[in-house]
């Protein structure tokens, strides 16, 4: 393949994985050099301008990461939307051209077909069906707020990375760092000893 240079990536055509979408619905297909400013620009527009009930994110290969990138921050800028996920493997048609082709021959070409990974992500205003494989009720809107108010500047860092696990309550924490300095500092028979981790008496 050393003398081959690639020329032209196409996808084969495949319907999306979803039953019962409306004709008009918006397919947003991420790609890997796609600028994730100008999808989520034109999504909005399609959901808050237009009004349009379902939006589909899909991409593959080295496009998967950033797909699911789009969908997180759809579903923090809008709230309330039902999801659900299809991975699959799409096929990918590569052709290649020879560099070095045999003096008065024709030009050789390769088409060589990839099988690689695939994600589509149905996002819906209205209710989807619960029961099925890949889905995802709202998130409660009120928790990201909480968490921001609680430790603005900790969670909004943390937030834009995309993590939601829930923060562990403070004040259980607290408690048994504080018994700890209480018992260390405290002298050895003053009753307060019983409560030392270690468990020695």
């Amino acid at each position: 393949m050393e003398n081959f240079r690639k020329v032209r990536t196409s996808e084969e055509e495949s319907p999306l994985p979803f039953p019962d979408l409306p004709p008009d619905v918006v397919e947003m297909k991420v790609k890997e050099g796609s600028k994730i400013r100008n999808l989520m620009n034109f999504a909005m527009a399609q959901m808050e301008l237009k009004g349009s009930r379902q939006i589909v994110f899909s991409g593959c290969g080295r496009a998967v990461t950033k797909t699911i990138t789009c969908v997180e921050i759809m579903k923090r800028k809008l709230g309330d939307l039902h999801q659900v996920t299809k991975v699959h493997y799409r096929t990918l048609l590569e052709v290649w051209e020879n560099q070095d082709p045999l003096p008065g021959g024709p030009a050789q070409n390769l088409t060589v077909h990839k099988n690689v990974p695939s994600i589509c992500i149905l996002l819906s205003r209205d209710p989807l069906d619960p029961n099925q494989t890949g889905y995802q009720p709202p998130e409660p809107p009120h928790g990201l707020r909480l968490q921001l108010g609680s430790a603005g500047e900790d969670t909004s860092s943390s937030s834009t990375k995309g993590l939601k696990r829930p923060l562990p309550p403070p004040g259980e924490e607290l408690l048994t760092k504080k018994l700890q300095v209480q018992v260390s500092d405290s002298p050895r028979g003053s009753g307060t000893t019983d409560c030392q981790p270690d468990g020695h008496h």
